[in-house]
């Protein structure tokens, strides 16, 4: 099982007719050399970007280097220097169109959950009335601290969006809940709030698994099926985008995993159970669109299967439904699955909704076309236990919004 982290970028540009203002907060944390590449990403998607910095992120990166990159003074002090506005906290307050605040270390979001003002970053936070973004980093045990916890709430109750933290290497050596959201998921998040999109997903875990299974013949010959994983892709890239932090469990695919998911690589479909539950087990959804085999090889055969004039007789025997398990453990977690059907599709598709104990199925009729497997679109019908809603052809991404949309409200309503 591999995990492996996109470092692709596919940032949406800013609107080329007005430039997109962002202040960027560099907190004092070992992550501050992250905030290098937000700057740098911002700059890719044509906005103007000012730097603003504690005393103890200068620290960790000199002021130099981000004005090298910035072509623009960096502010670290509170009170004004020499060309500043007389009230300098103030002018950087009101000039972007959203604060970014990378590391966003416990104590400035101490300060800025308290009404605290004591260096100008923190007089900054209390000062605009931008939208702000904030991405924590800090050790485990600091994280989960109940006082970190409190002010994370007060912050969200005052509009503030956060990024992450992920789960990963921490600078103790240790690994685990704190390390700061990759920069190009931090920079696709800061250009979704600059475009008025939603961020409706934040602090929300999603476990989308995506892409098909292969099982063994012979040491060349397997048994797959023809998904190509566009669906969970799509669906992965659109979670993110909103703000939610994803892990993707992916069978085998030839597509590039969307920015800043965390992606687990699996081939069987023992290992495929195994990466859900493990992924599942800290997660608030799992959406379940991978094209698991119904079965697999009796036996597997230790050496290539010679050719002969005769045929070749093939024993299958069903693999694990782990599906059905999940959902029975599922408590007050959505799982949501997929069904691809030819015949009578509504009626199988509800049946294996009340079977499995989903929240909701995804019907894929393959009988429409522009749906199905390798297409960049789909025709789907959206089941849960009360209605049902058939939607018209739509890009995957498309789709996949819908049915974030369904679990944006549930979650609402709660």
């Amino acid at each position: 099982m591999e995990r492996s982290k996109s470092r692709e970028s596919r940032v949406k540009e800013a609107s080329p007719k007005i430039r997109k203002k962002v202040l960027l907060s560099v907190g004092g944390g070992i992550a501050a050399y992250k905030a290098v590449e937000v700057l740098r990403g911002l700059q890719r998607a044509d906005v103007d970007v000012r730097v603003a910095m504690t005393r103890a992120a200068t620290r960790f990166v000199q002021p130099l280097t981000f004005e090298a990159l910035s072509h623009q003074r960096v502010h670290t002090e509170l009170f004004p220097e020499a060309g500043d506005p007389d009230v300098l906290h103030v002018e950087l307050a009101g000039w972007p169109d959203a604060v970014v605040v990378a590391p966003a270390t416990a104590d400035l979001l101490g300060k800025a959950a308290n009404g605290l003002a004591d260096d100008l970053v923190s007089c900054i936070l209390l000062a605009t009335d931008r939208p702000v973004l904030a991405a924590p980093a800090m050790e485990t045990s600091m994280f989960e601290h109940p006082p970190v916890q409190r002010n994370l709430d007060t912050l969200r109750g005052c509009g503030y969006t956060f990024i992450g933290p992920e789960t990963g290497a921490l600078a103790s050596g240790a690994s685990g809940m704190g390390r700061m959201a990759e920069p190009e998921a931090v920079v696709e998040a800061a250009m979704t709030l600059l475009s008025g999109e939603t961020l409706d997903l934040c602090d929300r875990k999603i476990v989308v698994t995506a892409g098909r299974t292969e099982e063994d013949i012979d040491p060349v010959r397997f048994i797959t099926n023809r998904s190509t994983g566009k669906m969970g892709y799509a669906i992965a890239d659109r979670a993110r985008a909103r703000g939610a932090e994803v892990t993707l469990v992916s069978g085998p695919t030839e597509l590039s995993p969307p920015t800043g998911v965390d992606v687990l690589r699996v081939r069987s479909v023992s290992e495929m159970d195994r990466a859900t539950r493990e992924a599942f087990a800290s997660a608030d959804a799992l959406i379940m669109t991978a094209a698991v085999l119904d079965f697999r090889p009796e036996s597997v055969a230790s050496g290539k299967i010679k050719k002969s004039g005769e045929g070749l007789r093939l024993d299958l025997q069903p693999t694990e439904d782990f599906l059905v398990d999940l959902g029975a453990r599922k408590g007050d977690r959505l799982v949501i699955g997929f069904a691809m059907e030819t015949d009578d599709p509504e009626a199988n598709a509800k049946a294996k909704l009340e079977a499995k104990q989903l929240d909701m199925i995804v019907l894929n009729d393959l009988n429409n076309v522009g749906a199905g497997f390798g297409v960049d679109t789909n025709v789907v019908t959206l089941i849960d236990r009360d209605r049902s809603e058939a939607l018209p052809l739509m890009s995957k991404h498309d789709v996949g919004d819908r049915i974030l949309d369904w679990m944006a409200t549930v979650w609402g309503e709660r």
